[in-house]
């Protein structure tokens, strides 16, 4: 990708000036910004939701020239809103990026009334449409540089949590279930967490990607290639695939025991509990499922996700993706408790068994 630089008298930028500047402003509608954004970028909408539909309207089934002085008026109402709410502290020197879908109008706006004001605006060329060429270019190039070292376990082993303790620890980690918001298996839904967009998936991803150190090593944990409703890009997939691997042990009391903890927002809600397990009706026998349900109904939690763990999670971890992983049949095996309270100094003592720098 070659994004269009900054050129001295120009009030339009590529992303490679993206650096210079002092804050990144959308001007684009709360949905379009709420599906992804550039990370980091304040949300300064010249039109609502409702406001563009309108316009869209306006424009495709009345007249272009009304939908433009519609607009116009609506996209500086809202600017003069913002110079005296969320841009009346900014300072003299202010330099702030603007965009909007396409570095149209209405970036073009918002640049040219700061510019009038006396600061230094700049407006993406391209607008966002630009960021999404980057996130899928780079995506497309940059994982297959990754040096992953692959966390590979069944269900309740503790993956995460490992992963978290060793980025704590100081090694890199790419923590992928985290970015998508879901754990990655039937239940792995969080409470109150919706998952991103797609797209804000990938933007998030790309930034994470970014930040890397690719001389170092990166802890990732081993997912298939969907993530809840979220797909991993297919350079990723074959970086991890290609990594070395590190087989993650847990004793099944221990499994049980920090599955209880980790799923337990599951309970507040039991018949949510019970209708979703549905969901693995064809995989199980009806019966099974309400055996399950009837465990639910009765609090006896520890047999329940024993009888998951047994029955469901282990017969699919055999049956799993984790074949695609080259470095399986030499993975060391790590002996880890997702229970006990020195998280960190287990993962320091991966650390110094891989002989992994931290």
């Amino acid at each position: 990708m070659n994004p269009t630089s900054h050129h001295q008298g120009s009030q339009r930028c590529g992303l490679d000036a993206l650096g210079q500047f002092d804050e990144i402003v959308d001007v684009r509608t709360p949905a379009e910004y709420a599906d992804d954004h550039i990370p980091g970028a304040l949300n300064a909408p010249v039109l609502s939701n409702e406001e563009r539909v309108l316009i869209g309207t306006m424009y495709a089934q009345e007249s272009p020239f009304k939908a433009t002085r519609l607009g116009a008026a609506l996209v500086a109402r809202h600017i003069a809103e913002y110079l005296e709410t969320i841009f009346a502290d900014r300072p003299r020197g202010w330099r702030p990026l603007i965009y909007c879908w396409r570095g149209g109008k209405r970036s073009g706006s918002m640049t040219a009334w700061f510019n009038l004001i006396g600061w230094k605006a700049r407006q993406l060329d391209g607008g966002y449409k630009t960021w999404r060429r980057h996130v899928i270019d780079t995506l497309a190039e940059r994982p297959a540089g990754l040096d992953c070292v692959v966390l590979t376990g069944p269900t309740g082993s503790g993956k995460t949590r490992l992963l978290q303790s060793l980025g704590a620890a100081g090694a890199q980690i790419l923590d992928l279930e985290g970015l998508a918001r879901h754990r990655g298996s039937l239940l792995g839904a969080l409470p109150d967490r919706p998952q991103p967009s797609q797209r804000g998936f990938e933007s998030a991803l790309l930034q994470a990607i970014e930040a890397l150190d690719p001389a170092r090593p990166v802890f990732v944990e081993a997912e298939s290639r969907r993530i809840g409703q979220l797909s991993l890009p297919e350079t990723l997939l074959r970086a991890m695939h290609a990594g070395r691997c590190v087989r993650v042990r847990a004793a099944l009391p221990q499994r049980i025991a920090f599955l209880l903890q980790d799923y337990a927002h599951l309970f507040e809600a039991p018949d949510d509990f019970g209708r979703t397990l549905e969901r693995l009706i064809g995989l199980h026998s009806r019966q099974t499922i309400r055996d399950w349900q009837a465990l639910i109904a009765a609090g006896r939690r520890a047999e329940l996700f024993q009888a998951l763990v047994e029955t469901h999670y282990d017969p699919a971890y055999r049956r799993s993706s984790d074949s695609h992983y080259a470095g399986l049949d030499q993975a060391m095996t790590f002996d880890y408790d997702p229970t006990a309270d020195d998280g960190h100094a287990q993962a320091r003592a991966l650390i110094a068994q891989l002989r992994v720098p931290a």
